[in-house]
């Protein structure tokens, strides 16, 4: 057999079985090469810094926060595995064997439900706390939020166990050579994936924040029309529905990003036949992991307690005793 061709398999052992290696001046192979450094990078660093802070910090131990936190954890799995995972597997031919591919399948699976499932209860937590906020610290509790978070993370394992039980019974079934990692889905369990990952998980959060976004504007109208009689007494209340609507109005855009990095990513799996890595595949695939890059920074723009507990972190205040009752609010 020609030695040049050999050169071109994944495995010139096997010959004819063998993947061919992927052209290293593709369009997908300059963009596996150039972005995932710095995408990879500033993914694990950013969330890494979110998951310090409000872990370590007494002050930031509330519920909103514990979502941001699983949210955190899912960003940072996103630029361990999907970022790191793709490059690997897509720019190199697969070579961790057909066990580790539905793994790896499953995982980013699992994180990205997760992270649906998170902006879910994200957009729970702000429709509560604006449309009924004198009940807010009764029916939103750090337990209930701990619970809910878990519960997120089992169903997104078990869901996605569900999805791919044929390819865990009998892995590597649809590779058509040895350095593939495919793992084709159903058009019947396709569709249904679509439904329950993304068409009712978006209909609930444009449902849930098209009413708190109702409920803030006629908030802001009453409190501006009040604002020159209001007394000493009402200030400390006033500033609560404040931060209220700021968070509110963070956590929207946080939301905004996230539909507008994952609506492409879905729409290119319905119109193309994700086996190949297309252009558009892969750049809809960066969409989709760019936004777990992005979220940090919002968090950043919005939120004073994430500058002044980077801070510390950088400073390494937070190995000082007792850094974890430092007020960073």
């Amino acid at each position: 057999m020609d030695t040049e061709y050999l050169s071109e398999l994944c495995f010139p052992q096997l010959g004819n079985l063998s993947c061919k290696k992927p052209s290293s001046g593709s369009s997908e192979g300059v963009l596996f090469n150039v972005l995932p450094p710095i995408v990879y990078v500033l993914t694990v660093l950013l969330n890494l810094v979110v998951i310090i802070s409000i872990s370590h910090f007494r002050q930031l131990h509330t519920p909103t926060n514990f979502l941001l936190l699983s949210l955190a954890v899912a960003d940072l799995l996103v630029g361990l595995l999907l970022i790191q995972g793709c490059f690997f597997g897509i720019s190199s031919c697969w070579v961790l064997g057909d066990i580790l591919c539905i793994l790896y399948s499953i995982m980013t699976f699992i994180v990205t439900a997760a992270s649906i499932g998170n902006m879910v209860l994200i957009s729970a937590d702000r429709y509560v706390a604006i449309c009924d906020p004198l009940h807010y610290h009764i029916k939103v509790t750090v337990k209930r939020i701990r619970i809910a978070v878990c519960l997120c993370w089992l169903l997104s394992l078990f869901y996605c166990c569900m999805i791919f039980r044929d390819q865990l019974v009998q892995p590597g079934k649809y590779n058509s050579c040895y350095g593939e990692c495919v793992v084709p889905i159903q058009y019947d369990v396709g569709l249904f994936d679509l439904i329950v990952t993304f068409i009712l998980p978006l209909s609930i959060i444009i449902t849930l924040y098209t009413r708190v976004f109702v409920v803030a504007v006629s908030q802001a109208r009453a409190e501006r029309s009040r604002v020159k009689c209001v007394k000493v007494q009402h200030s400390v209340r006033l500033r609560a529905k404040k931060s209220e609507l700021k968070a509110a109005r963070a956590l929207g855009i946080l939301i905004l990003f996230f539909l507008v990095c994952f609506c492409p990513y879905y729409i290119a799996s319905i119109v193309t036949d994700s086996k190949f890595m297309t252009p558009l595949n892969v750049s809809v695939l960066y969409l989709y992991s760019f936004n777990s890059c992005v979220n940090p920074l919002i968090y950043a723009l919005f939120y004073p307690w994430f500058r002044r507990a980077v801070r510390q972190i950088v400073n390494l205040q937070i190995l000082q005793p007792g850094s974890c009752e430092a007020s960073v609010l």
